[in-house]
């Protein structure tokens, strides 16, 4: 009997998604006993605090001279186990939460979050997207805790989208958003803004949350035999729908939101198919007054939220000149480790 070939290479495939399956699913388990079996260690480690450091010491060389290839029981380590078991009292939360998450992330939270509400927030957010270590480390730098959730946000979505919808459209606009991979200059405009985020909209995306695809920037529409152009567009899968994003270089105008109403009606009724939920906007301003914007958006009959944006402001020249070159800075590396000489 003859191999189809199509069928044959869909198969193929088919084998090696499961395999993928399994080896994540097993990889997912392996993680998540090692890191019950830390905080067992470092439950125990602080049942004997009263015996002082050298007590982790002589463990972390008695366990290394046990298991020679295990790498998981120096010093340092088993302080971060203590520390470990110490942060998360309730073993629950530990099994559901904690321990999905790899131990690498778990250290950097560890490290870097020291308000416990927070902490649990970056917890439950790295579960939910995946977010490899850098990113986390982006995330939790950026201050995404307190721009995300934390911050006062303007928009009309409470009155606007169901309440299904609209919690979840606050929950993902941020205030302010962070676009530290745009270099700033004193003419620059809302086009070049644009370009630079389109160029690199892996960043953007990362920025945006979870759910976002892009399907374009400058997007036409054509309404009436005229043509209008929608600065970004993407598609939220979380929230179902079309997302309109105007940029603005300067402060938030009530006029913005007027046009961008007009533009969500355009799309509602263009582009938007039966299943898919209000289209939302969102204004992304140098700066806003609040009331202003609070004021303009009450009556708008879109669900629209208006946020300001962060870019990178170079370094005046007069800083740029004090600061060693590319050649003096490798002049000064030595060749040992790395280590500046």
């Amino acid at each position: 009997m003859l191999i189809n070939r199509t069928e044959y290479l869909t198969t193929v495939e088919d084998i090696k998604a499961e395999i993928k399956k399994a080896q994540y699913h097993a990889a997912v388990k392996v993680n998540h006993e090692l890191l019950l079996l830390y905080y067992r260690i470092g439950t125990v480690i602080n049942t004997h605090k009263v015996w002082g450091n050298k007590f982790i010491e002589n463990l972390a060389r008695d366990l290394q001279l046990e298991y020679p290839g295990s790498k998981g029981y120096s010093v340092r380590n088993l302080k971060y186990m203590a520390k470990f078991a110490d942060t998360y009292p309730d073993w629950e939360f530990v099994q559901q939460v904690v321990a999905q998450i790899p131990w690498g992330q778990n250290i950097i939270i560890l490290d870097k979050v020291s308000n416990p509400k927070e902490r649990i927030w970056y917890l439950q957010s790295c579960l939910e997207n995946g977010w490899s270590r850098n990113v986390l480390v982006h995330q939790i730098e950026s201050d995404l805790y307190a721009r995300q959730v934390a911050s006062k946000k303007t928009s009309n979505f409470g009155n606007r989208l169901p309440a299904p919808q609209s919690e979840l459209a606050t929950q993902l606009m941020k205030d302010p958003y962070i676009f530290d991979f745009v270099s700033f200059r004193e003419d620059l405009l809302e086009r070049d803004i644009e370009r630079a985020l389109v160029a690199d909209v892996t960043k953007l995306l990362l920025e945006l949350g979870t759910g976002f695809a892009f399907l374009g920037n400058q997007y036409h529409l054509n309404v009436g035999g005229e043509d209008f152009y929608l600065d970004l567009l993407f598609y939220n899968l979380k929230l179902r729908c079309y997302v309109v994003i105007e940029l603005k270089t300067g402060e938030f105008k009530p006029e913005y939101a007027g046009k961008l109403n007009f533009y969500l009606s355009a799309v509602d009724d263009i582009l938007k198919a039966e299943h898919d939920a209000p289209t939302i906007g969102l204004l992304l301003c140098k700066s806003k007054n609040d009331l202003v914007a609070g004021y303009s958006l009450r009556d708008i009959q879109k669900p629209i939220g208006v946020s300001e944006y962060r870019i990178t402001k170079e370094l005046p020249e007069a800083f740029r000149e004090q600061l060693p070159s590319i050649e003096d800075l490798q002049k000064r590396i030595g060749g040992h480790d790395g280590e500046i000489s």
